[in-house]
């Protein structure tokens, strides 16, 4: 699946996008955190969409052809 990185996300990976192949949201996190050690301090605040919908449950299941995000926390002001 695409995995689309934002933010300080994109910096630590040197790239926008990454192709990784997972069962779950929890699967491809653990797999871009062996890849990225850097990525788990940002993980407790980040936000993680699904084909364009916030997940809370990290149990999602996904599909070859689904398009993961990884955002920092939007604050306003």
């Amino acid at each position: 699946m695409r995995v689309k990185l934002f933010a300080n996300f994109r910096e630590i990976a040197g790239t926008r996008e990454l192709e990784i192949d997972a069962e779950s949201v929890e699967e491809l996190l653990k797999k871009l955190e062996e890849l990225y050690p850097e990525f788990s301090r940002l993980y407790e605040y980040a936000i993680v969409m699904v084909n364009g919908r916030s997940v809370d449950d990290f149990s999602v299941r996904l599909e070859k052809n689904d398009v993961v995000a990884l955002l920092p926390p939007v604050s306003g002001g």
